[in-house]
């Protein structure tokens, strides 16, 4: 039998405005939360961005809600400013037409106009810990009768240090309310926590995301001894030519430097983390949505603000600490039944980190050869050749056409092509490309065998590239990279 948002409890009203949204079936989440909030009890969920969370406990909140009290009725906390500013969003649609004031409190906004709306009267606040606690140390907020508090991704939340803000805020509200913990991840303090301000809870349990190798490949190179990371992912992002990717760091330093290192390497990109202003996060965003940026170097604190539809790529230049860290960043593609891939570069510190992993998604995930020069200049080519089918298709290239007839006189018209495509290659080749590189094989255990006379470059004895070197042939095949099978390993 089909489980409807009507038969979980929501009105007639809400149904229609779910339906008005596109939201034609609960998620399993909201299949068990969404009853068990109407009913006034407290629940604690695991579960992952993108199982339909913020639904499963705004709808109720918003089907309870009593519009002519101007008090705040709920308060959710939400770690980031960019998720905390998302959930407000989400509220607001869900709420439709209904006359309910919503208020997003965080840092990087004017704290007196917060006031100002919180002396008007808001029925909801959502906000960051900090925020939250500097309005009630100021006496601004009243949660003296708040009905509802929610905590959302609560682990992220202890990452960053708010745990104990966590704790006053919800220690001033009062012990009649109704609390839903929502984390992707259960560590002790969070258990702790429940334990402390939760009565009595329901556990809504939602199966953990496997990565589904139908929907993403999950693949995994091997950092080579000599090599930085920043070397092996250069020739991996020509091949794989991402429309849109997330490349997760561990630090903002490594986030800016790796940013500076593809941006000198020709690549669209920007970085995304922690030390950006409001107003730069948002405008990074939407350069982002709107394809204007291909990929993000950014932090997983960071990366929880954003939200993007249809990403091509994950790209893990450092592995999480743990597995489900992983299961959460890859699960950003292979969204909406669509098809996504997800890149991790292991070093031999992390094969106990990978391994962990793989038990975790109950499969071995593919071991890919670094691709060589040759496979990145065939790639390279096929590119060049689609920008000249593009320019044979205009009307610009009436201009040139002069010059051509001009050397025809003295050269074949073929070479003439052949040297005009020599100067448009050379000069949109990147630097890194300008020496030659040595792949190691990887060894049936997965382990890099080091290349004859490497020397810690990677090049051995080769000698630097001139710009002298005639393109590949285009008859060279367009190689994907090597992936070695779990047989094989």
């Amino acid at each position: 039998m089909t489980i409807s948002f009507q038969s979980l409890g929501l009105s007639e009203d809400f149904v229609e405005q779910l339906e008005k949204l596109g939201f034609a079936e609960p998620t399993h989440i909201q299949t068990q939360a969404i009853p068990e909030m109407l009913q006034g009890r407290d629940i604690v969920a695991q579960s992952q961005t993108g199982t339909g969370k913020t639904a499963a406990f705004s709808l109720p909140i918003l089907e309870q809600l009593e519009p002519d009290n101007k008090n705040v009725q709920a308060l959710i906390l939400s770690p980031t400013r960019e998720l905390a500013q998302q959930v407000t969003q989400a509220i607001e649609d869900f709420a439709g037409h209904r006359r309910l004031h919503v208020l997003t409190v965080c840092g990087g906004q004017a704290i007196d106009r917060q006031i100002r709306s919180l002396q008007r009267g808001v029925h909801i606040v959502v906000g960051t810990p900090g925020r939250v606690i500097d309005l009630l140390d100021r006496n601004k907020l009243n949660i003296d009768q708040i009905k509802w508090a929610v905590l959302d991704e609560a682990d992220e939340m202890l990452s960053m240090g708010f745990i104990d803000d966590v704790k006053q805020i919800l220690s001033q509200s009062p012990n009649t309310r109704q609390t839903a913990c929502f984390s992707a991840t259960m560590p002790r303090q969070i258990r702790d926590l429940v334990k402390q301000f939760l009565n009595d809870p329901v556990n809504v349990t939602v199966d953990q995301p496997k990565a589904a190798p139908a929907r993403i490949e999950q693949n995994v190179y091997f950092v080579p001894r000599g090599w930085s990371k920043t070397k092996v992912l250069l020739p991996i992002i020509e091949m794989e030519s991402p429309q849109s990717a997330i490349i997760f760091v561990r630090t903002k330093k490594t986030a800016s430097e790796v940013m500076a290192q593809l941006h000198e390497s020709g690549q669209s990109v920007d970085e995304y983390h922690g030390n950006l202003s409001q107003i730069q996060r948002e405008r990074l965003v939407q350069r982002f949505r709107d394809g204007k940026i291909h990929m993000i170097v950014a932090t997983d604190i960071a990366a929880r603000g954003l939200d993007v539809e249809h990403l091509s790529h994950v790209i893990n230049y450092d592995l999480p600490d743990n597995a489900e860290t992983y299961i959460h960043r890859i699960g950003r593609t292979g969204r909406a039944g669509k098809e996504g891939t997800a890149i991790s570069l292991v070093q031999p510190i992390d094969r106990r980190m990978l391994s962990q992993i793989e038990r975790r998604v109950r499969q071995q995930l593919n071991i890919c050869q670094i691709p060589d020069r040759t496979q990145v200049e065939s790639k390279r080519l096929t590119k060049l050749e689609a920008q000249i089918k593009e320019a044979l298709a205009g009307e610009r290239m009436a201009s040139f056409l002069p010059i051509v007839n001009e050397l025809s006189g003295e050269y074949d018209p073929q070479a003439i092509a052949a040297a005009a495509l020599q100067i448009m290659y050379d000069q949109n080749c990147p630097a890194w490309m300008q020496s030659d590189w040595e792949v190691p094989q990887v060894s049936k255990t997965g382990i890099p065998k080091p290349s004859k006379g490497e020397g810690g470059s990677g090049s051995g004895s080769r000698k630097p590239y001139t710009g002298s070197r005639k393109p590949m042939s285009k008859s060279l095949p367009n190689k994907k990279p090597t992936i070695l099978s779990n047989k094989s390993r």
